[in-house]
C-alpha cells in the first residue's frame, strides 16, 4: 500500500479498519462494548438515495439519506451528528461540504416532509420519549459515479469513546479519542448515474470505534 494510502487510513478511518505501528506490525483497532455502556440514541436508518440538483454550475448529482433518531437514554441529551461519506478510493466527505443552502431546500422539497430537518436545524438537545423523536437528513456531493461501494459513519449517537495510542514503541507516540461510531456500507457497482430515485443497497451495518 503506497504510504499516502496508508497515511489517509489512518487519519480518515482510523479505528474502522487496521492502525500501522512501529515497523510493519499492524495493531488491531478497539472494538465498541457489546452492550451500550453510556447514553445513545435510538437510531432509524432511511434510505439512501441519489438525487440530481440544477446549480449554478449545471446539473449536479448529490447523495442524501434520511434517518431519524430517539432519545430513550433518561436524561436530554445534546445531539451534534458528525458524519462522513467515504467512496472505496478513500474519498472522504463530511456531509453539508460543499452543499449550498439551495440544494438543501430542493432535496427537502424532493421529500416533501415537514418534520425532516437540515444538517444544520437538527443540531439542538433532544428532549427524552418517542413524542420528541427527531427526522434528519445528510446530504453530500456524489463527486464520482463510478466506485463500487460507498460507507456512512456516523458520529454522535453514542457517548462512548476510548483513547489509544499508536507508536508506543517509538519517539513519537499519537494518541487519539475514538468515538463509537455507525457504520453503514452501500453497494454501488458500476456507474450509477442512471440509478434515480432507487435506494441503494445496503451490505453492512455495524458499530465501529473511529
Amino acid at each position: 500500500m503506497a504510504s499516502h494510502i496508508r497515511t489517509a487510513l489512518n487519519a480518515l478511518i482510523l479505528g474502522s479498519l487496521l492502525l500501522f505501528g512501529a515497523g510493519s506490525t499492524a495493531i488491531a483497532a478497539p472494538e465498541p462494548s457489546p452492550v451500550a455502556t453510556t447514553w445513545e440514541f435510538t437510531f432509524d436508518r432511511g434510505p439512501l438515495r441519489l438525487a440530481w440538483v440544477e446549480t449554478e454550475q449545471g446539473n449536479k448529482p448529490y447523495f442524501f439519506l434520511t434517518y431519524n433518531i430517539t432519545n430513550f437514554s433518561g436524561d436530554d441529551l445534546l445531539f451534534a451528528p458528525d458524519v462522513s461519506l467515504m467512496t472505496d478510493n478513500i474519498t472522504v466527505i463530511k456531509s453539508g461540504r460543499n452543499v449550498p443552502t439551495a440544494v438543501t431546500n430542493a432535496i427537502l422539497e424532493e421529500l416533501d416532509n415537514p418534520l425532516i430537518e437540515s444538517q444544520i436545524d437538527i443540531v439542538s438537545t433532544v428532549l427524552q420519549g418517542p413524542e420528541h423523536a427527531r427526522d434528519g437528513v445528510l446530504i453530500w456531493p456524489a463527486e464520482q459515479l463510478d466506485v463500487d461501494e460507498v460507507s456512512i459513519f456516523f458520529a454522535g449517537l453514542s457517548g462512548e469513546f476510548e483513547s489509544y495510542v499508536v507508536g508506543r514503541e517509538t519517539d513519537n507516540p499519537r494518541r487519539y479519542t475514538l468515538r463509537k461510531t455507525l457504520m453503514l456500507r452501500f453497494a454501488t457497482p458500476g456507474n450509477f448515474g442512471e440509478q434515480g430515485a432507487r435506494p441503494f443497497e445496503l451490505a453492512e451495518k455495524r458499530w465501529v470505534m473511529r
